[in-house]
């Protein structure tokens, strides 16, 4: 029966990582289109798309009541995006980092990290009210990133498919992640409950993974074509786009549970903005020797999720 669940799983990563993979070509085509500059589509189109599976778990997770699940899997993406993903990407080849990145959308990260600490903590929940507010932060950065945007307009890409094409490659991936999402909380859920393991500790670990995959492979590719501004324009968007939205939607659907666990996560995902912030501070560059502490700082709190 389990090998079951775990067949199940790997089916809805796959679902989630091909589906991810669909939106996000067709999402970037169209943009390329307009002509938004490359930070910004690292920022909005690829951060939002490769999120599409944190966004379709969480909230499916919210409806069917494992709340458990769709905090966790948010902080620990978010955790896992900045330790591993930028870990392993800073390894592969050193990335420079733009100034409004290093001066606005990493201490925006960091803010809105401990927004949703100081929220979940107050009451034990992420109220309807609380989700409200994280949507006007959403607002906020969305009208940010416009302005961005509108600063730095270029030429448009020279995409040769057509529109219906590229919309047909992003209505394909989103029913994609929204079915993969299904199996994979089902699954997951199961697999807990049949090995005695939390949900916290399965969201944050391995649905957190699953769900990351699509920012791990957008970002690993990025940074060894040299397009640093979409590898970690991709986590920074991705990370605020998790917190302010897919918490604000979930919690607006039903308030979320907030586990008193879940403050130490939080505080690890806050050290990890903290830790990119200060390892880009000095050159405006991410290079391997931080990459490589990344890396063992996320081997750290693996090892004390697992000795819970």
């Amino acid at each position: 029966m389990i090998l079951i669940q775990i067949l199940l799983l790997a089916i809805g990563f796959l679902m989630l990582v091909k589906g991810a993979d669909w939106f996000v070509d067709g999402c970037s085509g169209i943009a390329g289109k307009l002509g938004i500059p490359q930070l910004v589509v690292g920022l909005t189109i690829v951060a939002m798309g490769t999120s599409t599976p944190e966004a379709a778990v969480s909230i499916n997770a919210s409806i069917k009541g494992n709340a458990g699940i769709a905090i966790g899997n948010i902080v620990g993406s978010n955790i896992l995006n900045i330790l591993i993903i930028l870990g392993i990407s800073a390894i592969i080849a050193t990335m420079v980092i733009q100034r409004t990145t290093f001066c606005y959308e990493i201490p925006y990260m960091i803010l809105i990290t401990i927004v949703l600490i100081v929220l979940g903590m107050t009451g034990g929940y992420v109220t309807r009210i609380e989700g409200v507010i994280l949507w006007i932060l959403f607002l906020a950065y969305l009208v940010y990133l416009f302005f961005l945007a509108k600063k730095g307009a270029e030429e448009r890409d020279t995409e040769k498919r057509p529109v219906w094409k590229l919309m047909l490659f992003m209505i394909m991936g989103g029913v994609l992640v929204v079915w993969g999402s299904d199996v994979t909380v089902d699954s997951a859920t199961e697999i807990a409950h049949m090995i005695g393991l939390s949900e916290r500790f399965i969201g944050l670990t391995i649905v957190a993974l699953g769900t990351s995959l699509p920012e791990l492979v957008t970002s690993v590719v990025a940074a060894k074509r040299g397009n640093a501004d979409i590898a970690i324009g991709n986590i920074v968007g991705s990370n605020i786009f998790n917190i302010l939205f897919v918490i604000g939607t979930t919690s607006i659907i039903a308030p979320v549970i907030y586990e008193a666990d879940f403050l130490f996560d939080g505080v690890i995902a806050v050290f990890a903005g903290v830790l990119l912030w200060i390892s880009v501070a000095k050159t405006k560059t991410l290079r391997k020797q931080w990459g490589i502490i990344m890396l063992l700082c996320y081997s750290g709190y693996l090892g004390y999720l697992l000795m819970q």
